[in-house]
């Protein structure tokens, strides 16, 4: 069951992070997703590298590689891996055959290319972010600045709404110097259709409709790991 409490929340993610570092074996280069589900994996395999687990890893953020390079894990440039191994990362809603919003903490384009890369992409939740139909959560869209207005009017033409990502009263700026569109297209029937939509507009590096590219999805539900493949 879904719960709205913020420590039983914490204490779900931590468990689903425990369970998915599990899975990383020695000599692993591991992508690293962002947010705060995936913070507490980081930490959990900067534990086991600090007891002797021999892996390298690649980040989808600056915030990630950061966390990551304080805890003792090496980090590549992830633009000239031609694979990884197993990526661990978080999302904002998900649903049993494995589509998934991301891109909340507006790493949504790295993420992609992590999962794209991935043998082995799995996905941590708590169980607030398990639903029936994608949708409630809006469509994160990366931009280029000056496609800015084309791209808004292209998501109204699909039938959506958008509305600038902002931070401090100024215009959000994802680490590859872009805006953010958060895109309200109500519940979605059809994610991949919408995606491949979203793919044909000019001036967007990456939306969070993510299709076809996780694994396992690996959810804590109280006290109970629950894996959805």
């Amino acid at each position: 069951m879904a719960t709205t409490d913020k420590n039983q929340q914490d204490a779900e993610k931590l468990a689903a992070a425990r369970a998915a570092v599990k899975f990383v074996k020695d000599g692993d280069v591991v992508g690293l997703g962002t947010g705060s589900t995936t913070t507490f994996a980081i930490i959990e395999l900067g534990k086991r590298v600090k007891d002797g687990l021999q892996i390298k890893a690649a980040a989808s953020s600056i915030r990630t590689e950061e966390l990551a390079k304080s805890l003792g894990i090496e980090i590549l440039d992830l633009g000239r891996l031609s694979e990884i191994d197993i990526s661990i990362d978080g999302a904002d809603e998900f649903t049993a055959s494995l589509d998934l919003i991301k891109g909340g903490g507006g790493a949504l384009f790295r993420e992609k290319i992590i999962a794209s890369l991935s043998k082995n992409a799995l996905i941590i939740t708590d169980a607030s972010k398990k639903v029936k139909k994608l949708g409630a959560f809006t469509v994160p869209v990366e931009v280029i600045p000056l496609a800015y207005q084309y791209v808004f009017d292209q998501i109204n033409k699909l039938g959506g709404s958008g509305v600038l990502r902002t931070k401090d009263e100024q215009a959000f700026i994802t680490d590859n110097g872009n805006l953010i569109i958060d895109a309200d297209f109500g519940l979605i029937d059809d994610p991949a259709k919408l995606a491949n939509n979203l793919n044909q507009i000019n001036g967007i590096l990456a939306h969070g409709l993510f299709i076809n590219l996780t694994s396992k999805v690996i959810m804590s539900d109280g006290t109970d790991i629950i894996i959805f493949e």
